[in-house]
């Protein structure tokens, strides 16, 4: 039988203590001195079974305070109903389709720029590799009550989205797929490529997450009929989403 390591071990019973109610929601942990004593271990094993359970989202630290189990409900992400055109004719864009959903308060910060497209951000959008392309990027931080929880970047060929209000910051009801209809685009179908790694400096700094603890990638590319119009790359916290997929049996 393959022996746990105790930070492991740790962590198993304090999961096990608060399904159980032993510390309910809101509700301070044993303090690192406390757990030390009890387990027979170092501070940095203690330290180490914390970092788990704040990956799963089960608690939250507070500085000179100590470790708390977390009130945070997770993010749940439709993927149907948030990509419909009945949110965008409702005013929603994406992530307002999340928020209007879970019952939460969404902010959402964005830097707007143009850019020679990348060599993968050409391929998605299905432009010639041997020439330069300019692109729109929409480069934005997303709040749900006030905390960080997923960054996205959009990429759109300048040539669709140059000069009109997908170059703004506020594109207005329904978000940037509403205008891209506008502009005549209608869009027919979209992708999503959906993988886990761990997250970059400035991803780690901004959604709280250790370095090493994984992040949801989620790859999006919608289509006008056989045109890619936008690729979007969001990077999420992965203790804190769940992906939501519905599929077609027919």
């Amino acid at each position: 039988m393959v022996q746990m390591k105790p930070w492991v071990e740790i962590a198993e019973e304090l999961r096990r203590e608060i399904g159980r109610g032993v510390y309910g929601p809101g509700e301070r942990l044993p303090s690192g001195t406390d757990l030390m004593s009890r387990f027979g271990v170092a501070r940095q094993t203690v330290q180490n079974a914390m970092d788990q359970l704040r990956a799963e989202g089960l608690v939250s630290s507070v500085a000179g305070r100590g470790w708390f189990v977390a009130e945070r409900k997770p993010i749940v992400r439709l993927a149907r109903n948030r990509l419909s055109k009945a949110e965008r004719t409702e005013g929603r864009g994406t992530f307002l389709s999340d928020a209007a959903a879970g019952k939460w308060q969404p902010a959402v910060t964005v830097e707007v720029r143009r850019e020679q497209a990348r060599e993968d951000v050409r391929s998605y959008l299905g432009l010639a590799a041997d020439q330069d392309h300019e692109v729109v990027v929409r480069d934005r931080v997303m709040r749900a009550d006030g905390e960080v929880v997923q960054l996205a970047v959009s990429y759109l060929p300048a040539e669709i989205a140059g000069g009109t209000r997908l170059e703004e910051a506020d594109t207005g009801p329904g978000g940037a797929y509403a205008r891209l209809e506008e502009l005549g685009f209608e869009l027919t179908h979209f992708t999503e490529v959906v993988s886990a790694r761990s997250p970059r400096p400035r991803e780690a700094e901004l959604l709280r997450l250790p370095l090493g603890f994984p992040v949801l990638q989620v790859i999006r590319v919608a289509f006008a009929g056989d045109r890619a119009v936008e690729v979007n790359y969001m990077t999420m916290g992965g203790e804190r989403y769940q992906l939501v997929y519905q599929i077609d049996a027919g």
